[in-house]
């Protein structure tokens, strides 16, 4: 396992990404091509996230949503500005597909704890906080065992458990397993959400899809799409 850690892990998420990226990149032109025409450019959704030991990395991802507001300037609620292709790519995450560019680079792996917000990183107790001690992936233990439908305290649970156990056979098992939930589109949303609530810290982890308790809560930022 110690060599895994070491360099095994690394070795195989550079020979893979840069595999996948050459296999798919007619895919990811075409896809590159809807977004522009139905969504509009950026094509791209970067957004900073906490890597290893939580040293941020731009994330990057296609768009889902439109830049839409209210007459106030404000964001409009994720729920409305996801549009039909928006939903498509979540659906079959096709637009995670960018990250492997990411896994290249070294901000991610292709196995980890997904990177969340730069803002939780205060909220999580010293336990939670253990996810960090590894590169975060584009799939994990939590994604393939109930992804957003799990409360936030399950999800960190799980991701701590990754780090425990990180293995081969763990990585390969998960890997295997994402296929099946890609292809079964399950727990894509949070129950009630169009994407994810946002995690407010220990009251709200306990809470069916991460979402904080009504009373005095404050609503997750729209504009945060790609949080799952």
């Amino acid at each position: 396992m110690n060599l895994y850690r070491r360099w095994g892990k690394r070795t195989l998420d550079v020979a893979a990404s840069a595999a996948l990226l050459i296999l798919l990149a007619p895919v990811l032109a075409f896809l590159a091509l809807v977004v522009a025409a139905t969504i509009g450019r950026p094509i791209l959704f970067r957004q900073e996230r906490p890597g290893l030991h939580g040293r941020p990395f731009t994330l990057l991802k296609f768009r889902t949503m439109t830049d839409a507001r209210d007459g106030e300037g404000n964001w409009l609620p994720d729920g409305q500005r996801l549009t039909r292709v928006g939903q498509t790519l979540r659906r079959w995450s096709l637009d995670e597909l960018p990250e492997f560019w990411n896994v290249l680079r070294g901000d991610m792996s292709l196995v980890g704890p997904r990177p969340l917000l730069m803002q939780y990183l205060p909220r999580y107790t010293p336990e939670q906080a253990r996810r960090q001690e590894v590169r975060p992936g584009i799939t994990g233990l939590a994604q393939v065992d109930g992804r957003n439908e799990l409360p936030w305290d399950e999800k960190f649970r799980l991701d701590v458990t990754y780090v425990d156990s990180l293995a081969l056979a763990l990585d390969v098992r998960i890997l295997s397993r994402t296929v099946r939930t890609v292809l079964t589109h399950e727990g894509v949303s949070g129950p009630g959400c169009a994407t994810m609530a946002e995690f407010m810290g220990a009251d709200s982890a306990r809470a069916p899809g991460g979402q904080a308790p009504a009373a005095g809560s404050t609503p997750a930022p729209a504009g945060d799409e790609e949080s799952r």
